[in-house]
């Protein structure tokens, strides 16, 4: 029996969720393989590009399936950074479900928090003085293309920044922005 190998890896913005770059064959984006050498592991789940935050990989064929397929209903707690200042009425909509284009949302679970202890993003979020910014806490369970910055700009409040703080029980405690630890 072998034994499994899992990465927390704290990805930062602008680098792909994948070890190679299969865009043009001149690219210059970052990879994972850019700060993680280690064969034969895999994202379970993707983040954008422009997201950041908690990405686990794994050699596990099972436990990919587990954390990446909705079905399973693997919780995914995300911080928000967005636009404006959304009151308990305006996130009412992401608590039941909201509609997007391709269908109603599962229920969100959502909370207004403090600016959490984060990183400096490079470049940083771009500030408008005469908008305020908040942030939020996103639980979903379901993992839609770019579905937190979906349902945040359906009701009016665009992400600016999009961290993903935990997947299922694992977090971010402890992991520097491009570093990464044994799960």
């Amino acid at each position: 029996m072998s034994l499994v190998t899992t990465i927390l890896f704290n990805k930062p913005f602008d680098v792909l969720s994948q070890f190679t770059d299969e865009g043009t064959k001149d690219s210059t984006r970052r990879t994972l393989s850019d700060f993680i050498d280690i064969k034969h592991v895999y994202a379970a789940g993707r983040l954008d590009r422009d997201s950041e935050g908690l990405l686990v990989l794994t050699d596990d064929g099972q436990l990919q399936a587990r954390i990446a397929n909705p079905r399973h209903k693997t919780p995914k707690t995300y911080w928000v950074q967005v636009e404006g200042a959304p009151t308990d009425r305006d996130l009412a909509p992401l608590r039941s479900g909201i509609t997007l284009k391709d269908g109603k949302t599962a229920p969100a679970e959502v909370a207004l928090i403090e600016p959490p202890k984060v990183w400096p993003r490079t470049p940083p979020v771009r500030f408008r003085k005469s908008v305020p910014d908040c942030w939020l806490q996103i639980t979903i369970r379901e993992g839609r293309n770019r579905q937190v910055r979906r349902m945040t700009a359906a009701i009016g409040f665009p992400t600016l920044r999009l961290i993903r703080y935990a997947v299922g029980d694992w977090t971010l405690d402890g992991i520097e922005s491009g570093s990464w630890r044994r799960g």
